[in-house]
Formats: structure tokens, sequence, C-alpha cells
């Protein structure tokens, strides 16, 4: 009787641990780790790309460095990053539309010569014998009289020839043109081969605004497209004039007037 008894507590202990360690199992098994979410991920590090030096024909280093033709190389620099030009522009005080303008018109236009005042058309006092509408020419200082009588002249600046192409004499104005156009002659040419064999009138011509034509000979009266040359030596016997005072000196002269050069 004890036996049968203590063989039915054996194998109900034995049960009994049998469906604990079920239990336990199943509970193990249902434990699992918990995932922790950061609310601010850590960002990952960048990649690294990364090569094998290649060996260098020349040793490597600074002479390397200095003789390659700009490729990579060891002594890699650091990025100096300078400010765009609009971003440096923004730091600097604006300018006035005027003083922009004036900026522009100094870039384009080359700096000449100013026009000395003393070259301007005025009336002066003569006390020549020529008779009125007669034109005297001041090769040496470079004025124009237009005899006026009662002892006046109208003088205008003038530009004459350069050393050797000087000259003096009478001549007649036989021929009068308005915006003239240029022929340069042979002579002008072989002396100048980069010259044009043809111009036209108008502003760049060289002849300018007007031309009085001195008889037969091919000196001119005759404006210019280069005002800051008047006062100066400058033609190849031309006498030329700023358009202004041409255009004033054509109005006021027929052809047949006299022209005595000195």
């Amino acid at each position: 009787m004890f036996r049968k008894s203590t063989v039915a507590f054996l194998t109900s202990v034995s049960c009994l641990g049998a469906g604990l360690h079920q239990a336990v199992a199943f509970e193990a098994a249902s434990i699992v780790e918990p995932t922790v979410i950061y609310a601010r991920q850590p960002a990952p590090p960048p990649p690294v790309r990364t090569a094998s030096a290649s060996r260098s024909s020349m040793g490597g280093g600074f002479i390397e460095f200095l003789f390659s033709d700009g490729g990579q190389s060891n002594y890699e620099q650091q990025p100096v990053y300078q400010p765009r030009y609009d971003q440096r522009r923004q730091l600097l005080p604006p300018i006035e539309p005027q003083q922009a303008m004036r900026q522009q018109e100094e870039a384009i236009e080359p700096a000449h010569p100013t026009f000395d005042p003393k070259f301007e058309k005025q009336f002066v006092d003569y006390h020549g014998k020529e008779s009125p509408g007669t034109i005297v020419v001041d090769t040496p200082n470079k004025f124009l009289f237009l005899v006026q009588g009662n002892g006046k002249a109208l003088r205008y600046g003038i530009g004459v020839g350069r050393p050797g192409f000087t000259w003096s004499g009478v001549k007649t104005i036989s021929a009068k043109k308005e915006w003239p156009a240029w022929t340069p002659p042979p002579e002008m040419l072989a002396r100048r081969p980069d010259l044009p064999r043809h111009m036209e009138g108008g502003p760049q011509n060289p002849l300018g605004a007007r031309a009085m034509y001195l008889g037969s000979s091919l000196y001119r009266i005759h404006g210019s497209n280069e005002p800051w040359t008047i006062g100066t030596n400058v033609s190849s016997g031309c006498i030329r004039m700023r358009n202004e005072d041409v255009i004033d000196l054509y109005g006021r002269v027929n052809v047949g007037a006299r022209v005595i050069v000195i």
C-alpha cells in the first residue's frame, strides 16, 4: 500500500515538473528584448574613399607636387571659399546713376588732351590791309582770320601741317562741299598704306563736316573728327578746324574768296 502511494506521488511530482518546465520555456520564449528608439538619430559618418598611392616617377613629396601637372597628390590643400562677386558687391556703397554713366563713358572713350580756350572762335582786333572777306592763315601761331573790316577780324583756332608739310602762298576757294568724301592722294597712300582708298562723307570721315578747296591744289580748309588736334602740327598740309567752326566759316565765305597762307 505504501509502495503504491509512493509511486503515485512520484508520478504526480514528475508531471508537475514537466508542466512547470513547459510553462517556464513558453514564458522565456515570449519575452522579447525591447527596441530603443532615439528621438534624434546620430548622423552616420560620411563614406571614406580610399585609394592606394601609386609610385611616382620623381619620388613623390614636394618635388613631385611642384613638377606635376596638377593631378592628385599627397599635398592636398583644403579648399578656400572666396565670396562671390555679387556678394562682395552688396557690401559696397551704392553708385549714383550719373557716376555710373561717367564711369562707363571713361571706360569707352580714351583720354585726349583738353581743348585750349585760346583757340575758341572770337572777334579780335586786326590791323592788316586785306579787304573784308579775305581769309588769312597764320601757320606759326595756328590761327585763321576772316577779315571783317573796321579793324576787326573773326579768329579761329586751326591745325596745320606737320614739319615738312607746311606751305605758304595765295589761293582762292574753288569749291565748297558739305560732308565731303575723302580719297587720299597716291603720295599719302605711299606714306600710309593702311589708309582707306576712299571714304564717303560722314562723322568718321577725317575731312569733317565741311570742306573748302583751295585752287587746283590738294589742300583744303576742312573740319575734323579729332578736335583735340586743333593747335598742333598734325596734317599733310591741309588746314583743319573744329566741325562747329568750319560750319560757321563755310556759311560766311563764298567761292572765289581769297586765302593768304603765311
